[in-house]
């Protein structure tokens, strides 16, 4: 590993996003940190996606697989990844053009963590009609962002923690973020705000209302872990 200028592998799944996945690919582009590779893994869209980002040529790595959930799409691309450290990004979503430059800084100048999260800026989608009711609740516009799109990490993270878990269609990141506490993964949360997150008619909290008991199925394999780590512990 190049301690000074690691190689960081940005990772970015889509599924019939062809409208905003130009914004996000443009974003990774931009960054002030120049040693990036780009991977897209277009997860069996039907839409324009493909089209998309293959007009970039070959300042990106595009692979199609047939449609297997976002979790899949993103161990799809842990795996493809050659880099030492991983981003991800989903594709209506936007970084900020320092945001891998302030990441890595923090990871170098502090060797024990394995993993940095920034703040993210909540916006409602311009397209949005203004009586559409998918909106950003008063005060929330900012905040602390434990979301894949704002987590740089070590690659060696996914030996300890594993892969994205496919059993859940919402929540599978708060699944794998408790898993890499319990494993004992450290984190710091930096207070720059370098994600923009799009709410539009499409994201996944409001598409997939009817999967949200995966919420509970995720706290309750992280309880049942806990207690399974607690019983192996020496008294």
């Amino acid at each position: 590993m190049n301690q000074l200028n690691p190689l960081v592998s940005a990772i970015i799944p889509v599924h019939n996003v062809d409208r905003y996945l130009g914004e996000a690919i443009e974003s990774v582009l931009a960054q002030t940190y120049s040693n990036i590779e780009l991977i897209v893994i277009d997860d069996g869209s039907t839409d324009a996606s493909s089209t998309v980002a293959r007009s970039y040529g070959d300042r990106m790595d595009y692979l199609y697989q047939s449609n297997a959930g976002v979790s899949a799409a993103q161990n799809a691309g842990v795996k493809r990844a050659k880099g030492d450290l991983v981003a991800f990004l989903d594709s209506d979503d936007t970084w900020s053009a320092g945001k891998i430059s302030r990441q890595v800084a923090e990871l170098h100048d502090r060797p024990d963590l394995d993993m940095v999260f920034t703040h993210v800026e909540q916006f409602r989608s311009p397209e949005l009609p203004a009586d559409v009711p998918y909106g950003v609740p008063p005060g929330q516009e900012i905040m602390a962002g434990i979301v894949t799109g704002t987590m740089l990490t070590r690659i060696e993270t996914f030996d300890r923690v594993g892969p994205f878990s496919s059993g859940f269609v919402i929540g599978d990141f708060i699944d794998w973020f408790a898993r890499a506490v319990d494993v004992g993964v450290t984190h710091e949360m930096l207070p720059d705000v370098l994600m923009r997150r799009r709410i539009h008619d499409r994201n996944m909290g409001i598409s997939n209302r009817d999967h949200r008991s995966d919420y509970l199925q995720v706290l309750k394999a992280s309880i049942d872990r806990r207690r399974q780590l607690a019983k192996g512990r020496p008294a």
